[in-house]
């Protein structure tokens, strides 16, 4: 079976992350053109079958960091260690690494098993070596019926498995992809979600890939390193990423979230909204963080640790919840996730009592 990475001495398939060294490790990584600074001085471990997605908004940093790794940008400063090795002044070509482009860069004039097999070609290996590896990897991508179709009679969905299969088929110790799935419609971008999942898991292979899309990390990730303004913000686990935010800008980058503003001093949480708490921690403003689902539709007479009252602006009902949005003092907004089942309220104007438990909060600097 097609593998990428050493094989691991865990019985569930997982990295050890206690005995094995970090496959991929940047440290105080930049890049500068002029006077913008694209990246800024960074430190990153990725594991040996990970699946990491470096997520931020457009022009954040997370598309240069990734041709940095690749090979196709020189860095200002800092390092890039691959299995042990210093490969920062190697070229792409040099490098145990390959690339998935936004573009693919498929060549219209070879089928698809010649596409595949091209860079084994330039590598001048056998031919019964490069039928055989392209066989494995288009069954692997699952296009074998399609090996001797051209490029312009594949669906957008099948040229990026071409692509990807161009790329696993080099054998790469990290495999980056740069957005792959960007140019493809919703219902086939979350089919290639699937794919790629199921292929990750098969070879066992080391991923990194470029996204905007906070979904698409939730989803495909086993590790999310969230970027901004060049600089990594947190990098950790989704669900780490998604519970336990450790900035403002995470937590409303990633999901819905709600944002009450208060103050600590001396221990002591006070709230806009009105409520007030034990906390320790640095004096100072601050943003208590609440996800949607967290929230309670309090009945008459259910209470909760937090109680805030509130007046509701607008009621959407989307199935499988009931989405309000409920206007609490201090000028906070707040949107609710409730249960069709149980809805205190039904349309804009009702009183609204809502509340939450203090372990589903999440309190970061203002």
């Amino acid at each position: 079976m097609l593998s990428l990475s050493p094989d691991t001495d865990r019985l569930d398939g997982a990295p050890s992350r206690d005995r094995q060294p970090p496959l991929l490790r940047l440290r105080g990584l930049s890049k500068v053109y002029g006077q913008l600074t694209a990246v800024q001085p960074l430190d990153l471990d990725i594991d040996s079958r990970d699946f990491v997605a470096m997520l931020g908004p457009s022009g954040c940093g997370k598309t240069t960091l990734l041709r940095m790794i690749g090979g196709f940008v020189a860095p200002t400063t800092g390092t890039i260690e691959i299995a042990g090795n210093d490969v920062t002044a190697l070229g792409p070509e040099r490098r145990p690494t390959n690339m998935v482009f936004q573009g693919y860069g498929l060549f219209p004039h070879m089928n698809v098993a010649q596409n595949i097999g091209y860079g084994l070609r330039l590598q001048k290996m056998p031919k019964g070596e490069i039928d055989a590896r392209v066989g494995e990897t288009i069954a692997l991508v699952q296009l074998a019926d399609l090996a001797n179709r051209g490029i312009d009679q594949l669906s957008g969905g099948q040229q990026q498995r071409v692509a990807l299969a161009r790329a696993l088929v080099m054998r790469p110790k990290v495999l980056l992809l740069d957005e792959p799935l960007a140019a493809l419609d919703l219902k086939l971008r979350q089919a290639m979600q699937e794919e790629l999942r199921r292929i990750h898991h098969e070879i066992g292979g080391t991923f990194v890939f470029v996204t905007h899309d906070q979904s698409e990390a939730l989803g495909l990730a086993n590790r999310i390193a969230v970027m901004r303004d060049g600089r990594l913000e947190q990098v950790g686990t989704a669900q780490e990423i998604y519970a336990s935010p450790e900035t403002r800008f995470v937590s409303t980058f990633i999901g819905e979230a709600n944002l009450l503003p208060g103050r600590r001093s001396n221990g002591t949480v006070i709230l806009a909204a009105g409520p007030q708490f034990s906390e320790a921690g640095v004096d100072g403003e601050i943003s208590v963080v609440v996800r949607p689902e967290n929230l309670l539709a309090l009945a008459p007479g259910e209470t909760a640790e937090m109680v805030l009252d509130g007046e509701v602006r607008d009621v959407v009902y989307l199935g499988s919840h009931v989405k309000y949005k409920v206007a609490v003092r201090g000028g906070s907004e707040m949107i609710v996730h409730a249960r069709p089942d149980r809805m205190p309220a039904s349309r804009a104007g009702e009183k609204m009592r809502i509340g939450w438990l203090r372990r589903h909060h999440r309190i970061v600097s203002a």
